[in-house]
């Protein structure tokens, strides 16, 4: 359900910023605005509060954002509060951001590996990642999992590709109990 909501909201705002040919400042935006709940998680609390009135959330949200930010967002963030999707807020921007990035050619790469890569490595990967996909730009992110004892894993939104030692060890292993049965 939460998915749908996020969804349904986010293309709502996706199409708007394109429709007014405002994509790029949008983006800006709706970044910022994120980044505003995750550094006050109070006002957060404020909006998701059953027993705030509505009329409330939206005088408040007003006052914060009005010339902060464009007018059609600020109308999106009273759409929001008065239809009660304060609680998928963030999913809801988290979709937008994501669409947005797709549309203008921006891919986002979750790299896991088990130490640390120089820049030169991130520089091939990511100039590898660009040949292999459509996107024209690529944001790359690294974490470091130990565990993987050798290789990467790459996810680029629904895509995983696991080229990690460790997974083929998992697939060695269930090959082998397979040919004992």
């Amino acid at each position: 359900m939460a998915k749908l909501i996020s969804k349904t909201y986010g293309e709502a705002l996706f199409e708007l910023s394109v429709e007014e040919a405002t994509a790029a400042t949008m983006l800006e935006e709706v970044t910022g605005i994120r980044q505003v709940l995750c550094d006050n998680p109070d006002y957060l609390r404020f909006l998701t509060h059953p027993r705030i009135p509505a009329e409330d959330k939206v005088k408040t949200t007003e006052k914060i954002f009005t010339g902060q930010v464009s007018k059609e967002l600020v109308g999106f963030l009273q759409v929001i509060i008065l239809k009660g999707r304060c609680d998928a807020l963030f999913e809801i921007l988290d979709y937008f951001i994501l669409r947005m990035k797709e549309y203008k050619g921006i891919g986002v790469a979750y790299i896991t590996t088990p130490q640390i890569l120089n820049e030169e490595k991130k520089e091939k990967i990511r100039e590898k990642l660009l040949c292999t996909t459509s996107f024209k730009e690529m944001e790359m992110h690294y974490d470091i999992n130990p565990d993987l004892l050798g290789g990467m894993q790459i996810r680029i939104g629904d895509r995983v590709v696991d080229s990690s030692i460790q997974t083929k060890l998992n697939q060695l292993q269930r090959e082998l109990l397979e040919l004992q049965v």
